[in-house]
C-alpha cells in the first residue's frame, strides 16, 4: 500500500501511528476479526478504503489503480462488509486520544478545553432496506425522495478535528443520544452549542459531569433582566420567567436559579429525570451583534460559567461567535470531501462509510496543522481544499508542505443566492415507475 504510506508520511502528527499496519492489526484482532492471507485482508481495505473517500468517493473500479492492488469491485465490496464496524469507530476515537493529550495549555479558551457539538444530515441511495431504518423527510413523496440520516458530531474546538459522530434516524432529535457524547468528555472542559441543545437536563448532566456550558438560550425561555423579580408560580402567570434571580454581574448579565421542569424530558426515564438536581444556577447574557451583515442582531446565552470577573461577557460573546467553526467543518465534510451523498446501500454500510469520512477529514486537518506550524499562520487560515490536494497526491519528499493560505478576511458575509442556473427539468414529483408509464402512453399515443 504505497499509496497510503505516502499519504500517512506528508503528515506529522502523533496520531497517524493509530494508523499503521501493525496497530491496524492490533484493533482488528481486538475487535474479534479472523482472516485468511490475502489480497483484501481488513487491514488492506481500511487503506483503500482510506484512499476511496480521500479521492472523492471514487468508483471502485478505479480503486486498483489507486492502491496498486488486484481485485474486482465484488471482492472489494464483500471485504468491506467483513471489516467490523467497532474497528473503525474505535479508531476514530483513538485519533482523538493523542489530539486531546498534545493541546498545549497556553492555546485554550481561558484554560479550558472547548468543545463543539451540532447536528446535521445526509442523504443515501433509495433502497427499502436504508428507507426504513432511517426514513425521509416528510415533504418527499414516497418513490420521490431519498432517506436521510441524522448526525450528531463533536469537534475539537481549539484544532478543529472530528472526535465523533454517532448516525441515527432522521426523526431522532440532537439530544436523544447526547449522552453518549459526554463521555468524551472530561472535568472542565466547556461545550458550545446552538440552541438546540439548551435544556434543563442537558444542562444538569453536565453539571453532574462537572463540564461547562455555553448555549444560545432557547426561542421557548423566557428572560427577564429586571433585579429582584420573583419566579412565576407554576401554570400561571404567563409570559413571566421560572427562574429566579439571585444577582447582577452586569448590563443585561445576571445569575438565575432555574428550577427544575415538572414534566419528564422525551429524552430521559422518569428516574433519570428525578436524579437531577432540583435547582441549577445559571447566569444569562444578553448582547447586541453590531456587524453588518449578520443575520441575528441579538443573542441570549445561558451559561453555567459563573464568575463574571474571569469569564467577561464579551469573553463569552467572542467563544459562541467560534461555533460558527462548527458550520465550516460541516462543510468540508458534506461539501468538499461529499458526505453529503452516500454511496453505500446497507446500514451497516452507511455507518462505515460515514466513519471513514470523519477519519479523511481528520488526517486533512491534521495536514492543515502541520502547514500552519510551518508557515508561521493559525490553521483556520491554510486552505482546507488545497491540504486535500496535498494528500491525494503526495510527493516523494521529507519537506514540510507549503499550502495555500487564505486572506485574512474577518466579519466577511456574502449572500445566499446562486448566480449559475441548474438545468431547467422539473422536480420529481411522481415515482420513477409512473414517469415511464406516462411516457409509454404518450409514445404509444404518437
Amino acid at each position: 500500500m504505497v499509496s497510503i504510506r505516502r499519504v500517512l508520511a506528508q503528515i506529522k502528527d502523533d496520531w497517524t501511528a493509530v494508523l499503521t499496519e501493525e496497530q491496524l492489526t492490533r484493533v482488528c484482532r481486538d475487535a474479534g476479526a479472523t482472516w485468511r492471507q490475502r489480497t483484501l485482508t481488513p487491514v488492506a481495505t481500511i487503506y483503500i478504503f482510506l484512499l476511496q473517500i480521500l479521492h472523492g468517493n471514487t468508483a471502485m473500479a478505479n480503486l486498483p489503480r489507486l492502491s496498486g492492488k488486484r481485485f474486482t469491485p465484488a471482492a472489494y465490496c464483500q471485504a468491506r462488509k467483513r471489516v467490523p464496524l467497532a474497528v473503525l469507530r474505535r479508531l476514530l476515537h483513538e485519533t482523538g486520544v493523542p489530539l486531546r493529550a498534545a493541546a498545549r495549555c497556553d492555546s485554550r479558551w481561558h484554560g479550558h478545553r472547548t468543545w463543539l457539538v451540532d447536528g446535521s444530515s445526509c442523504s443515501m441511495p433509495d433502497t427499502p432496506v436504508l428507507r426504513k431504518h432511517f426514513g425521509q423527510p416528510s415533504g418527499q413523496k414516497k418513490g420521490c425522495g431519498f432517506p436521510v440520516a441524522h448526525l450528531l458530531v463533536l469537534f475539537d474546538g481549539d484544532r478543529g478535528h472530528l472526535l465523533d459522530v454517532l448516525v441515527s434516524s432522521w426523526r431522532l432529535h440532537d439530544l436523544n443520544r447526547m449522552a453518549e457524547l459526554h463521555a468524551g468528555l472530561a472535568p472542565g472542559d466547556v461545550l458550545v452549542a446552538d440552541r438546540g441543545f439548551c435544556s434543563y437536563a442537558h444542562l444538569a448532566l453536565l453539571f453532574q459531569q462537572k463540564v461547562f456550558a455555553v448555549l444560545r438560550l432557547h426561542q421557548a425561555q423566557i428572560v427577564d433582566f429586571r433585579p429582584r423579580r420573583l419566579a412565576a408560580a407554576p401554570g400561571r402567570e404567563k409570559g413571566r420567567p421560572r427562574s429566579t434571580w439571585l444577582a447582577r454581574c452586569g448590563l443585561q448579565d445576571q445569575l438565575v436559579l432555574w428550577p427544575r421542569p415538572a414534566t419528564v424530558s422525551r429524552t430521559m426515564t422518569p428516574a433519570q429525570h428525578a436524579a437531577l438536581p432540583e435547582h441549577l444556577v445559571v447566569r444569562e447574557l444578553r448582547y447586541r451583534v453590531r456587524t453588518p451583515g449578520f443575520r441575528t442582531r441579538q443573542i441570549t446565552l445561558v451559561t453555567t460559567l459563573l464568575d463574571p470577573q474571569r469569564y467577561p461577557a464579551e469573553a463569552l460573546a467572542e467563544l459562541y461567535r467560534q461555533r460558527w467553526q462548527v458550520e465550516t467543518n460541516l462543510r468540508y465534510l458534506k461539501q468538499t470531501l461529499g458526505l453529503a451523498v452516500l454511496h453505500s446501500q446497507t446500514v451497516a454500510g452507511v455507518e462505515k462509510e460515514i466513519l471513514v469520512f470523519a477519519l479523511v477529514y481528520n488526517l486533512v486537518q491534521s495536514a492543515r496543522a502541520g502547514a500552519a506550524a510551518v508557515q508561521g499562520v493559525p490553521r483556520e487560515r491554510i486552505s482546507f481544499v488545497d491540504a486535500l490536494r496535498h494528500l491525494r497526491w503526495p510527493l516523494v519528499t521529507t519537506a514540510p508542505p507549503d499550502l495555500w493560505v487564505n486572506p485574512l478576511r474577518p466579519n466577511r458575509y456574502e449572500p445566499r443566492v446562486r448566480k449559475r442556473r441548474p438545468p431547467g427539468y422539473p422536480l420529481m414529483t411522481r415515482p420513477r415507475t409512473a414517469l415511464r408509464k406516462a411516457l409509454r402512453t404518450k409514445q404509444d399515443a404518437a
